[in-house]
């Protein structure tokens, strides 16, 4: 140390004290001036600029303020049970009906299956019981002689003798001779009661009593005879050996990964926080875990299988994830007891019998603990991505299934990977349905898609013309798609290989704008759109589909790209990753929608001939209801619409040229007589408010009634029809 610098620094803090005592009014300390008092310091050095601040703090009166200030007092006792997690007082079995009804359905049918197992086995069981009566008998004779002369003492009498323990020999002998003694008078009076008893009893009971005593203790016997390693009763069902899931376990695996975030915050002694007791969730184990500083979910599910490995369970068992609206390195951790490929999935409630409303959610996966997940298919847009093989058609089928359970939804099915996936349900229920990529095929879809977006228009037309209390919400209900008068039944169109529509190079941007417009204007109509793409980039999948679709399913894709482009941008870096399935994990998809976060699930399977027999039990609804059209009901060559048809075709096909005005209690008659199906039923206030969209109004017209007399009634005038229609038909063609 030199210490000629000290004595100057301290001469240097003393003059600095006297001027602080001249002027405590000047806070400003002149940092130039001080270094060149110092004796040549160079300007702007660290060591010059720690100085002057040491003396600006003298020169302020006290120590320089601390960076992170004094302690705070902290949240109140009210802030601190505010911010508190309030665990459900029931579990979640019992807060869902559905849940519930599947856990009692579980639990009946394995007591059934248990006393089913034994009840068949019961006839096996008694005759061994009977085979081993004798023996019994005979271990029970020598059991009473061991405890009538006290043989279970005999080993500790031996012991006296071979140590010549004659006091010791002498208690244990006269202890014996009182037991033997009492015990041997007992095992008389026993033996002459069950002597008396024994004759007056197979003398005064009836036979059935006589042979009920008689098998009961045969088989008492025989329970007695049975060897200790020979069980009677085998097991009814096996359980599965799994071993319990442990923070040390959890901490050994998170070591091994590889991620420096974890591997330094152990090295240095550091322990994995466990922000709730490891608990049994469904058929698992769930741990909430909050990761070293700096280390994110997304960095441990890039690496599951090593994961899955340091945890010793198969990769279909450990399932990470994000832990909704907490910090990323809040992690969720599910450790199955099976791989969630092939665990047992519950029967589906649509399987065999039931019919979908479309405006209410409808089950169709179950996530990693086996719980019904369900979705909502109306005003939504659904994208579905997945590279080949993973099980993307069959969940695309499954949705069309759930609508095709709904009566008065009209389907428009396309397959343009031509295998004929989409036939069970394009056959049976569809009103539109091709299978293949030809241009012809292609041509074909692009007039339905042209027909589905005129009538997107109309029913925005109709829509704002409806009154307020009708429509409070501007959008279709389903009170007002059981309105056959206003056509607002839903409209599904199922795409398979989308990519084929969007990359044609004749009709491919055309139908790209369309479907586009679809996506973002057709829900509120009722009109919902299903594409798959087994190649989810920005060419086969535009972004214009993409980033209005609300419902997103992604089964395994390899790149981040993909993932983002089916699940959202950001999704990857956010930990929503598909690319961490599994190639056996066929089904599994990432799924959000339906107002909640990405959940992994798993889509409910269903097979070519059963989805036939869904389909078929769809079609019969459909006939019954006479709401079968288009391509399943044999009727594919026309443009109509059969769902609603063409009220303005149909008026003109019933009013004649020669009727320049009619009534429209006359119109609605004779509309009643040309469709049934359709217009049975209407008044003519309904009449009015299905041209009014059209800008057709009603107003007083003469005419003739059937009495001769002439009259002034409300009507339409033909005019106005086929002006309406040839307007209707310059925008479809400039289109």
């Amino acid at each position: 140390m030199n210490h000629g610098e000290d004595d100057e620094a301290r001469e240097l803090f003393a003059r600095l004290e006297v001027e602080l005592n001249e002027d405590r009014g000047d806070n400003v300390v002149d940092l130039g001036k001080v270094r060149s008092e110092r004796g040549g310091a160079t300007s702007g050095t660290a060591a010059a600029d720690s100085a002057a601040l040491q003396e600006a703090s003298v020169y302020e009166g006290g120590p320089l303020p601390m960076v992170d200030g004094p302690q705070p007092a902290g949240p109140g006792l009210l802030d601190r049970v505010r911010s508190e997690k309030r665990r459900p007082v029931f579990p979640a079995w019992l807060r869902s009906r559905a849940e519930f009804r599947a856990a009692a359905g579980w639990t009946v049918g394995h007591y059934a299956h248990t006393a089913a197992f034994h009840a068949v086995r019961l006839p096996s069981y008694t005759g061994r019981l009977l085979i081993r009566s004798p023996s019994g008998a005979a271990r029970g004779m020598r059991e009473l002689r061991r405890w009538t002369r006290d043989l279970e003492g005999e080993p500790v009498r031996a012991h006296a003798v071979a140590r010549e323990d004659a006091e010791l020999y002498l208690k244990l002998s006269r202890q014996r001779d009182r037991r033997v003694s009492a015990r041997g008078w007992i095992a008389t009076l026993v033996s002459l009661l069950a002597a008396g008893l024994v004759p007056l009893v197979v003398l005064t009971a009836p036979k059935w009593a006589l042979a009920a005593l008689l098998l009961a203790g045969s088989l008492i016997l025989g329970w007695a005879g049975m060897p200790t390693d020979q069980p009677l009763i085998s097991r009814a069902v096996v359980a599965a050996k799994v071993q319990r899931l442990t923070s040390e376990m959890v901490e050994r695996a998170l070591s091994v990964l590889a991620v420096s975030g974890v591997t330094q915050y152990l090295s240095k002694g550091g322990r994995i926080d466990f922000t709730a007791p490891i608990t049994r969730d469904g058929p698992g184990w769930r741990a909430d875990v909050q990761l070293p500083p700096g280390v994110t979910v997304g960095e441990v599910m890039d690496k599951r299988d090593k994961l899955a490995s340091g945890l010793r369970r198969p990769l279909g068992c450990v399932w990470p994830e994000p832990m909704p609206g907490e910090h990323p390195g809040m992690m969720a951790l599910w450790v199955g007891d099976q791989d969630m490929n092939k665990t047992q999935q519950p029967a589906w409630p649509l399987l065999q019998t039931g019919r979908v409303d479309l405006f209410k959610p409808a089950a169709f996966a179950t996530d990693q603990r086996g719980r019904w997940v369900e979705v909502t298919l109306m005003y939504v847009a659904a994208v579905i991505g997945a590279i080949p093989r993973m099980g993307k058609t069959f969940l695309l089928r499954l949705l069309l299934l759930i609508a095709a359970l709904d009566p008065r939804a009209e389907l428009h099915t396309y397959d343009l990977k031509g295998t004929g996936d989409l036939d069970p349900v394009g056959e049976k229920v569809s009103y539109r349905h091709r299978a293949g990529e030809d241009d012809e095929d292609i041509r074909y879809a692009l007039e339905d898609m042209r027909e589905v977006r005129e009538e997107l228009r109309r029913r925005a037309k109709v829509i704002r013309s409806l009154p307020r209390d009708v429509c409070p919400e501007s959008k279709v209900t389903s009170t007002l798609a059981d309105m056959k008068s206003l056509g607002l039944h839903p409209i599904f169109i199922g795409v398979d290989e989308c990519q084929k529509w969007f990359e044609h190079p004749t009709y491919g941007r055309e139908l790209e704008e369309i479907c586009t417009d679809l996506v973002k204007r057709g829900p509120a109509t009722g009109i919902v759109i299903l594409l798959a793409t087994q190649r989810p980039d920005a060419k086969s999948l535009p972004t214009g589909i993409s980033a209005n679709a609300s419902v997103r399913l992604c089964l395994k894709v390899m790149g981040q790209l993909e993932n983002d482009m089916v699940l959202g941008t950001s999704s990857y870096r956010n930990g929503i990753r598909a690319t961490t399935f599994a190639w056996a994990d066929k089904g599994i998809a990432y799924f959000v929608g339906e107002g909640a976060d990405a959940r992994i699930v798993r889509a409910v399977n269903i097979d070519a001939p059963t989805a036939e027999a869904i389909a078929a039990r769809a079609r019969a609804v459909r006939k019954r209801a006479g709401l079968l059209a288009g391509y399943a009901a044999g009727n594919d060559a026309g443009s109509e619409r059969a769902s609603s048809y063409d009220l303005l075709a149909d008026v003109v096909a019933v009013v004649p040229a020669t009727e320049a005005k009619v009534w429209s209690e006359t119109v609605v008659a004779r509309l009643a007589e040309l469709r049934p199906e359709v217009y049975g039923g209407w008044a003519p206030d309904q009449l009015t408010a299905a041209l009014k969209p059209y800008g057709i109004r009603t107003g007083q017209v003469w005419g003739t009634a059937e009495d001769g007399k002439g009259a002034n009634r409300r009507g339409i005038t033909r005019a106005d029809i086929a002006n309406a229609i040839a307007e209707r038909d310059r925008k479809r063609d400039a289109s």
